[in-house]
Parts: C-alpha cells; structure tokens; sequence
C-alpha cells in the first residue's frame, strides 16, 4: 500500500483522551468542535482542484527535511525580547539551515522585524488578512470557538494555496488531527513524526506562565496577567509537550524562558547563540 504522509501525522486515536480530559475540564462543546470541522472542511472542498492535502503534506515535509534547526515562536512575553536578541546576532545565522514555524499572533511580529517564515499556525484569532499571504505555509486550526474567523478568513483560505486545515476531532480526508491544543504546542505535534535524528528543536516565546504576551490575540495591546482559563490552557500546552517529548528523540530546547519542568533543557540567550552558531 502506497505511504500517506496524513495518515503518518495523524494521531488523533493516540490523542483522544487528551482531547476529552481537556474539553471536559474547560466544559468545551464537542459538537461545536465537530461543526467547526465540518465548516473548515467545506470551505477546503471549494478550493481549486490544484489543492491536494497529500502533496501539500509532502512539500512541507520536504521543507523540513532540509533544514537542521527548527524554531518554533510561541507568543509567551519573552518572544519580543528574543526575537531582538536574534536581529542582533542574526549576521551569524545561517538561515539556509533554519525553518522558522510560528504559532498565530507571534507572527505579527516576525513579520515586522523581517524575519522569514515558513509555517503559520492558527487558529485566526492573532493574525490579520494581510498578514496571510506572509509565509510559505499556513496551517489553519478549526474549533468550536472561531468558526466565525474561519468564516471572516474564508477569501484568504479559499485563494491561499499553501493551506493545510487541522482539526481536534476525527479528521476528515482533508483535514489532519495531529494532536495539541495551543498553537504553540500543536506545531510540535504537527512536526513529530517528521523529525530526523539530525533535527534541533529550539522553543522560542514559549513561557507556558502566568503571563499572557501581547502578541496571542490582535486585541491585546500590552502583557497582561493570564486569566483562570487562559492559564488552565498554558498548564496544557506544557503537559503535552512534556508527554510528547518521550516521543521526540531530538534535542529540544527552551530558549530565555524559566519553564518549571525537569524535562526541557532551558539556554539562556548567550547558550542559545553559542549552539546555534557552533550548529
């Protein structure tokens, strides 16, 4: 039987009961969930008939592949700081080798300070329209809560090529369940089962503390105290990369973040520069 990359990225059976324990804790609707599946997937259906998901999964795996570093931009407060720390050693840099995947609103800022990117992941509640078309891929999440931003966002997907449509429940043919739950986190779901031994995972505005950053919704103009549910949502995204990380025989590294966890390597930024560079 020919090899599907969906079938290799999927893991919803592997995940379901992660998904329930966490809808059930935060009293998400699941039938919402499903709607929002079948939303996303109807507008997937409309695009050209150029729009292959399996090939799509290909060419972002191909991506992959030729790249050594990864770094996955999360929206936490110390992104800003990071990313500055990044334009100033940037001359050292090979970006040849590196793939930059960015959750949602951390995107923004990306793109202000001109760095490439590669992958998008969101959920459309931290980007612009205009915002876009800035990136190689996007990967749009659906959930029982933005199916009004799927609709806003209808042109943009409908007329993007390089879309890939994810969903928290049992995928359809055209939708991909990795598992996850925050944009930050599902972009490690995402790239697990693609990693190669050669591959180094750099964790970057990903803080998972009580601290919402300025760039997780379009709304949000400064750093702010996390709520009770924003910081139930951060408690999960860290314990699914803590359960995922026995899964991942790579390096992963939290870059100028203080994450409360024995099973992350955190770098300061002058131990980041040094790997990277020697990288």
């Amino acid at each position: 039987m020919k090899h599907s990359i969906k079938k290799q990225i999927d893991s919803y059976i592997d995940f379901e009961d992660w998904y329930f324990k966490i809808i059930n804790d935060l009293n998400f609707d699941y039938l919402k969930d499903l709607d929002a599946r079948d939303f996303l997937s109807g507008i997937l259906r409309e695009k050209s008939e150029e729009w292959r998901l399996e090939e799509l999964l290909l060419s972002f795996n191909q991506l992959i592949q030729n790249k050594k570093q990864i770094f996955i931009y999360g929206c936490g407060p110390s992104l800003e700081e990071t990313v500055n720390y990044i334009l100033k050693i940037k001359q050292k840099i090979h970006y040849t080798n590196t793939v930059n995947l960015v959750a949602d609103g951390a995107a923004r800022l990306l793109i202000q300070r001109k760095i490439p990117i590669h992958a998008i992941f969101t959920d459309l509640d931290g980007i612009t329209r205009a915002n876009f078309d800035k990136s190689e891929f996007i990967i749009v999440h659906a959930h029982g809560d933005n199916i009004s931003r799927l609709k806003y966002f209808k042109y943009e997907i409908l007329n993007f090529p390089n879309v890939i449509g994810t969903t928290q429940v049992k995928p359809l043919e055209n939708l991909v369940n990795s598992g996850g739950f925050t944009d930050g986190d599902r972009i490690l779901f995402f790239i697990a089962s693609l990693l190669i031994p050669t591959h180094e995972l750099f964790l970057i505005g990903m803080d998972f503390n009580d601290i919402v950053g300025k760039y997780s919704k379009l709304e949000i103009e400064r750093n702010h105290v996390a709520d009770s549910i924003k910081l139930k949502k951060l408690q999960y995204g860290l314990k699914l990369i803590e359960w995922l990380l026995p899964q991942i025989n790579n390096p992963v590294y939290v870059v100028n973040s203080k994450i409360d966890t024995v099973n992350l390597k955190c770098l300061t930024l002058e131990m980041f520069k040094k790997k990277i560079i020697k990288s």
